[in-house]
């Protein structure tokens, strides 16, 4: 028989895996799964953003009169207000409980009174006591023959000035969520695809298929092209999921930062590609060393149990401070940098010292485990039967 180059057979099962898994029902209802709730969560935040600045506020009494300041100091705060006269304070009441309005507000300009359901928005109240300390100050200005406009202009221009030590971007917000989203998005998939090759490989083990593959190819190429397969099959998922994500949300303006989300994104597809190879080979390394599906979940929880404890401390992290010492450290370790690492560098709080020592750092942790594993595999693919020890696959 013939043998098969190192390149030709690690494409040859590379091919093999493409072929098999990106035409199941399972890829295809998977990603048409996550997509609908990613466009969900995009028109979510659409929704939630538009509601969140914009109210409907009754007028009623001496208040009607204040219609157009209202609208204008909401302008100036960003904020869209809808005035409506109401003639009846009973009937407001009426309407504010049935939540057609979000205030009546009533009473003289400089002694105003909102009538609300439960709570009422911090920036209307802002608005709202704006006008009112505007109308109380006009009133003292006048009584001292200053002119309220000149004053006002005056005190307008007068701003505090800044001597951030650790300033923030004005988009930081938006930088956050994106972070948030790719280490989301990275988690899911290092993890579902790390198990896919575990149990691809548990698969072929009991039903003896691996027997008729390695008479062609040897253990490390089998395991470097099922690893390597299964991670394109990811990032074709994750290339569809970003590229409908950042089109639906550039659409619906929910991010207006469409060139930094698309470095965003690339800069996910890498650290995407490094994890996996970080993760899948201890994957279908540990899925070697047992011969039954039932048993799979007993030799890679423990890896397992890493990913998601890393993955809940490190989004913890992120959320209270990105640039955060503790999270700086978190993200340099090999183990937990494909997922952390390129949401800090979403926000901007990764130096590029990080980004380059953690790379480094990843790239050499694969490299070892990439030995590690293809030693295990190697040692114990072909044995069929009971589960076999961790130290026993390492020795041979």
């Amino acid at each position: 028989m013939r043998t098969l180059s190192g390149r030709r057979a690690v494409w040859l099962v590379l091919k093999r895996e493409l072929n098999t898994r990106l035409r199941t029902r399972s890829f295809v209802v998977g990603t048409a799964v996550l997509l609908v709730l990613l466009l969900g969560y995009v028109v979510f935040q659409t929704a939630l953003a538009g509601s969140s600045d914009r109210s409907t506020v009754g007028l009623t009494g001496q208040a009607i009169g204040i219609a157009r300041q209202l609208q204008t100091e909401a302008a100036l705060a960003g904020r869209e207000i809808t005035t409506v006269v109401v003639t009846d304070p009973a009937e407001g009441r009426q309407k504010v409980e049935n939540g057609d309005l979000d205030a009546l507000v009533s009473g003289s300009a400089a002694q105003l009174t909102a009538t609300y359901q439960s709570s009422l928005d911090d920036q209307l109240r802002r608005v709202l006591d704006q006008v009112a300390q505007q109308q109380v100050l006009d009133g003292v200005l006048s009584s001292a023959q200053l002119e309220p406009a000149e004053v006002m202009a005056r005190v307008n221009g007068t701003h505090v000035r800044d001597d951030a030590l650790s300033p923030q971007p004005a988009d930081h917000t938006q930088r956050l969520v994106v972070g948030l989203v790719v280490a989301f998005l990275l988690y899911m998939s290092i993890i579902t695809y790390g198990m896919m090759v575990a149990q691809g490989v548990v698969e072929e083990k009991a039903s003896r298929v691996v027997e008729i593959l390695l008479a062609s190819v040897r253990p490390w190429q089998l395991l470097l092209g099922k690893v390597i397969g299964l991670g394109l099959v990811g990032l074709t998922q994750l290339v569809i999921l970003a590229a409908v994500g950042l089109g639906a949300a550039t659409a619906t303006g929910v991010f207006t930062l469409s060139g930094f989300a698309t470095g965003a994104v690339l800069w996910g597809l890498l650290w995407y590609l490094l994890g996996f190879l970080l993760y899948a080979t201890i994957y279908g390394a540990l899925g070697s060393l047992v011969s039954r599906q039932e048993d799979t979940q007993s030799v890679v929880g423990p890896l397992n149990i890493i990913l998601v404890v890393g993955f809940i401390a490190g989004f913890n992290l992120l959320v209270q401070n990105p640039a955060g010492a503790a999270t700086r450290i978190v993200s340099l370790i090999p183990l937990l940098s494909p997922i952390l690492m390129p949401a800090r560098i979403s926000t901007g709080a990764a130096a590029g010292w990080e980004i380059g020592l953690s790379l480094t750092l990843t790239v050499a942790f694969v490299a070892l485990l990439t030995w590690v594993g293809g030693k295990i595999y190697g040692n114990s693919v072909l044995r069929i039967g009971s589960r076999i020890k961790l130290s026993e696959a390492l020795r041979g």
